[in-house]
């Protein structure tokens, strides 16, 4: 099925605000051991996987299990990467590995903690898009309670 150029295809922009430095932030996303306390949109603990080679070309794989009980694993190549305060990776995930979508993170410090812009772009179709704004909406609340922990 033909989807368009990548221009036209849907996205997700999410922006929050967490009460921390960038750099707790950034580790969040870049440490194994950071992302296994918080990633995934079910309940705490849920990764089985976390494998990152955080530069440029370098790779990353995480596995972890939804509330349903379901196994799922995505992974990705480093496009991007500037410590503290940008990151961006491609996002495959296994069961479809041939819907590759683009993730882009910037980190900004404000007043009292950071700014994180999100998005995902690039998806597949909207139905893609709208599963994916539902899971990282819930990741993200997770993202900031670990930050506040």
């Amino acid at each position: 099925m033909e989807t368009g150029s990548l221009d036209d295809r849907p996205s997700l922009r999410l922006v929050r605000r967490y009460p921390v430095a960038p750099e707790k932030v950034w580790r969040a996303w870049t440490d194994p051991q950071a992302l296994s306390a918080w990633f995934g949109p079910g309940e705490a603990n849920s990764v089985t996987l976390a494998e990152m080679d955080v530069r440029e070309g370098g790779r990353y794989r995480i596995r972890f299990h939804t509330p349903d009980g379901e196994e799922h694993e995505v992974s990705g190549t480093y496009e991007g990467v500037e410590a503290n305060r940008r990151l961006a990776f491609s996002w495959a995930w296994r069961s479809t590995p041939e819907r590759v979508s683009q993730v882009k993170l910037a980190f900004r410090a404000v007043d009292g903690g950071t700014e994180m812009d999100f998005r995902h772009e690039c998806f597949f179709d909207q139905q893609a898009r709208d599963g994916h704004e539902r899971g990282w909406t819930a990741t993200l609340v997770k993202l900031e309670d670990w930050l506040r922990g």
